[in-house]
């Protein structure tokens, strides 16, 4: 979605809710559109890193206000909130307020909500579902996360 937002020449906002300060691909590549691309890493990291629940929640408030702030700025067009599903998993935030400020948003403002298990609140106003399926993943068979492919 973001490629093709950016093939038009659209500003697109992403809020990255869980990895933190790591190093990824993405990061890495968003860096190259600076002037089409607002990309915020709000995270304190992936949650089996961190044993600080209160951390982890004022994180995740601190992302949903700049998500919130994307989602009013007239300049983007679209606003990714990468893994928000997880930060509502781990009920880091209320689902009840995620979906209002979500069905305030402007008439012409897409904004695409990534993560695994979204709440079923946030499925029913959703106007596009797509749902991955982990058949298998090198992580069961001992594997780290690998550069390039998971980060």
């Amino acid at each position: 979605m973001i490629a093709r937002a950016l093939g038009w020449g659209y500003r697109v906002g992403v809020v990255q809710y869980i990895k933190g300060k790591w190093i990824t691909g993405e990061r890495q590549f968003y860096r190259r559109f600076p002037d089409q691309v607002r990309y915020e890493v709000m995270g304190e990291g992936f949650t089996w890193d961190v044993a600080d629940r209160e951390r982890d929640i004022a994180a995740a408030r601190a992302a949903w206000a700049k998500s919130l702030e994307m989602i009013a700025d007239p300049e983007l067009k679209l606003v990714v909130l990468d893994e928000l599903n997880i930060a509502l998993r781990y009920d880091y935030l209320d689902v009840a307020e995620v979906v209002a400020g979500l069905t305030a948003r402007p008439a012409d403002k897409h904004v695409c909500v990534t993560g695994r298990d979204a709440k079923p609140e946030l499925l029913a106003v959703a106007d596009l579902i797509t749902e991955f399926n982990a058949v298998r993943h090198p992580f069961e068979a001992g594997f780290k996360a690998q550069r390039g492919v998971d980060f």
